[in-house]
């Protein structure tokens, strides 16, 4: 299978610098190149991507402004592709900002090349990443920070008992393969299980299910 890409950017060189690195991978096929935030929701509604390499700051609107349009309710297109956010600055507000938005990941502009590309297939596959600096501690303060939801403590009886555990050790920031050692399941069936819960959950990868673990109270921040 072959990965769409978009890329939003404001600085010309750096648009040509991501689109030489990633067509040159045979998986994946950079579909188009914006300049600004608005450019970025025109052209993602009408190329389907699959990804949105997605700068922060960027003129006319911002990167996490045009993320939350293209995730939003009153998006056109009916294929709503993952949005990896791409920043010069490790700073909390930003992250915060994108998980609320609903992005798939988060990396720093001074990754390595392969560490890009990975981040691109990762997002594509469906599950979430953040770079090595955003730690768990950063979703911490980000839930703490948080009401706790209501709604999300009663989305909870939608799970069976299996899920919620399962769920519960999502949010501590276990791997699948810990979670199959700390319940005595295979790792497959840890799959099977997290991919009901998000399912269930309405939540679009991992990260997404801790900060609804969060939210339920199954986990609590750290102090």
């Amino acid at each position: 299978m072959t990965i769409s890409v978009l890329i939003a950017d404001d600085q010309a060189m750096v648009r040509a610098g991501f689109a030489a690195l990633l067509d040159a991978q045979d998986d994946v096929r950079v579909v188009g190149q914006a300049a600004d935030g608005k450019e970025a929701v025109t052209l993602s509604a009408r190329l389907d991507p699959d990804v949105v390499l997605m700068d922060v700051r960027m003129p006319e609107l911002d990167g996490i402004a045009a993320a939350r349009r293209i995730l939003g309710p009153d998006y056109p297109a009916a294929h709503v592709p993952r949005i990896l956010m791409l920043t010069t600055f490790d700073i909390d507000d930003y992250v915060y900002d994108a998980l609320e938005a609903g992005a798939s990941g988060f990396l720093l502009k001074d990754a390595l090349p392969e560490d890009l590309v990975h981040a691109v297939r990762v997002v594509a596959a469906g599950d979430a990443l953040l770079a090595p600096s955003v730690t768990r501690r950063m979703i911490e303060h980000f839930a703490a920070r948080r009401p706790r939801s209501g709604r999300a403590a009663a989305s909870l009886g939608e799970l069976t008992e299996r899920e919620r555990e399962v769920l519960t050790l999502i949010g501590r920031g276990r791997a699948n393969a810990e979670i199959a050692a700390e319940l005595f399941i295979s790792e497959q069936t840890v799959k099977t299980h997290v991919g009901k819960v998000l399912a269930k959950l309405g939540a679009r990868d991992r990260v997404h299910a801790v900060i609804f673990a969060y939210d339920a109270g199954l986990v609590e921040p750290a102090p």
